[in-house]
């Protein structure tokens, strides 16, 4: 795809980003597996023909060697719901409207990760080789002689057992949705602030795994974000500032605002026991400087109290609880480094990344202009990144490093071998896609 769009690039280029940033651990196998079969899995991908891709820019988090100039994402075509027919229906809406507990609207197009979910389930049904169930919950792995040969799950019409041909492959998402599994593994952040769909990553793939002598990793990890405080008490994933300026419970900045997500999610874990943290912005900006996903609805966050407003700083800082002369002197300096174009503190607008969003420029706008606003900002995350850990063929290990015979697992059900690292757009879910099409490979040549 990158050759496609005359983008030139190699595995070496992607290697040598990763070795950079991750090092040359215990990791680098499940690395090398990555690197391997990622060209391969597209390939195989694309010669489905229900299943069409394309190169996007957007730049990786880190400068580092190996980057990239324009990244190396690339994402789905939108597809049509028509096309899908009947499973159109099992793919969840888009966020707004399914935290609204509204269905897809029938006229719109599948985009971006639900066109992927579409693509995958329509090329899957079309194989005529299996079948697509939901609200089927597993409960726990069936072992036979030392193998495992199939799942006990609940079902719509009560308790199934499913047994496996080859294996069973594991891609539940992680646990993010449990708040007693993150007290458990102190998993910074919340349940309630986590951006998984209701219902969803509880963390029982893991836990069935565990039960049968599964090991497991990085269970204290997630993919970070902030999140902007929604008067439902969830949070909504934010990025892309191209105006304003976080500050903690002191008044004070303390990250450069526009760093990718999850860098700036860590950012903001380091400091959650300062207070609350507010986006801090003016009428300039006519709304939220950011995109928020689901989107922000003024209207709504200051009638629930989730953003303030005040005609000063002063009245602004007594609202949101933070000293007001400390509040006043992070704007000031901040409007300085606006009128100079540079971020002399964290150094906002001067990485790729920060420029995306922002058309090329610093995104640095001074705070000036009354009426002002506090929007609060939460610590939100886009999944876990624990759970069981595997080997460069996604079959699951035990505590001695053994594979349990029939196990395999993908996504972030597993340890990513990214570690608390999160290189650039799409690793979470390209790293599952790679692993699981090596679990399935392994299967194969196991029959064979």
């Amino acid at each position: 795809m990158q050759r496609r769009a005359e983008i030139d690039d190699s595995t070496e280029s992607a290697r040598t980003y990763l070795k950079a940033l991750l090092g040359d651990d215990t990791a680098a196998e499940l690395r090398e597996a990555f690197l391997d079969a990622a060209p391969r899995v597209v390939e195989f991908l694309e010669n489905d023909p229900d299943i069409e891709f394309e190169w996007q820019a957007f730049p990786e988090y880190y400068e580092a060697p190996g980057r990239t100039a324009r990244g190396r994402s690339f994402v789905p075509l939108p597809i049509a719901a028509e096309r899908l027919g009947a499973l159109a229906a099992l793919v969840r809406p888009p966020v707004d409207r399914d935290r609204a507990g509204l269905s897809h609207d029938p006229s719109a197009p599948l985009a971006q990760g639900r066109a992927l979910i579409g693509r995958l389930a329509l090329a899957f049904t079309n194989t005529g080789r299996g079948d697509v169930r939901t609200g089927t919950a597993l409960t726990s792995l069936i072992v036979e002689d030392g193998r495992v040969v199939g799942v006990e799950a609940q079902g719509p019409d009560g308790p199934v057992r499913l047994r496996a041909r080859h294996g069973v492959l594991l891609a539940a998402g992680g646990f993010e949705s449990s708040a007693a599994l993150r007290a458990e593994r102190s998993v910074p952040g919340s349940a309630e602030r986590t951006m998984a769909p209701d219902g969803a990553a509880t963390g029982d793939a893991i836990t069935a795994a565990v039960a049968v002598g599964a090991a497991t990793g990085n269970l204290d990890q997630a993919w970070f974000c902030p999140g902007l405080a929604t008067p439902d008490g969830r949070a909504a994933f934010t990025l892309g500032f191209r105006g304003g300026l976080i500050v903690d419970g002191t008044g004070g900045r303390f990250a450069n605002e526009s760093l990718p997500y999850d860098r700036m999610g860590r950012e903001m874990v380091a400091v959650d026991d300062r207070g609350p943290m507010h986006l801090i912005f003016d009428s300039k900006s006519k709304g939220l400087p950011a995109i928020a996903v689901p989107p922000a609805v003024p209207e709504e966050h200051l009638a629930a109290g989730t953003w303030v407003k005040a005609d000063t700083l002063d009245e602004l800082a007594a609202k949101i609880g933070v000293p007001a002369d400390a509040l006043a002197a992070s704007v000031e300096r901040f409007n300085g480094f606006a009128a100079k174009g540079v971020d002399e503190d964290f150094h906002r607008g001067e990485d790729p990344y920060d420029r995306y969003f922002t058309g090329g420029g610093h995104g640095l706008v001074a705070v000036d202009e009354g009426p002002f606003y506090a929007a609060r900002m939460v610590v939100s995350d886009l999944g876990t990144k624990g759970g069981l850990r595997i080997d460069p063929d996604a079959r699951v290990l035990d505590a001695s490093d053994r594979p349990i015979p029939g196990l395999y697992a993908a996504g972030n059900t597993t340890a990513s071998f990214t570690g608390p690292v999160y290189p650039g757009p799409g690793v979470p879910i390209g790293t599952g896609m790679a692993f699981a099409y090596r679990a399935v490979q392994a299967m194969a040549s196991e029959e064979k």
